[in-house]
């Protein structure tokens, strides 16, 4: 479970800072301030779950980030791009 939420968290982090850096960069303010508190959330998770102790744990971790910012930026082109 452990190994789950190491991996959902960071994923969650990264892929709102990823949106985020759409939203600010393009314009969209109201979803830049809404998905400003996706991050809050996100962030006060990884922080509250971050006590990896085996190197599967480290995996789960480093593998959600790469994960998460691909997957905001397949999202972002999909639904807000236009063009």
């Amino acid at each position: 479970m452990t190994t789950l939420l190491l991996f959902a968290s960071t994923f969650g982090l990264v892929f709102a800072l990823g949106l985020q850096s759409q939203f600010v960069n393009n314009g969209h303010y109201g979803a830049a301030f809404a998905n400003s508190l996706m991050i809050s959330v996100a962030q006060l998770g990884a922080l509250q779950i971050v006590h990896a102790t085996t190197p599967i744990h480290y995996v789960a971790y480093v593998i959600g980030g790469p994960l998460g910012i691909v997957s905001s930026m397949v999202l972002y082109r999909r639904r807000w791009k236009k063009g």
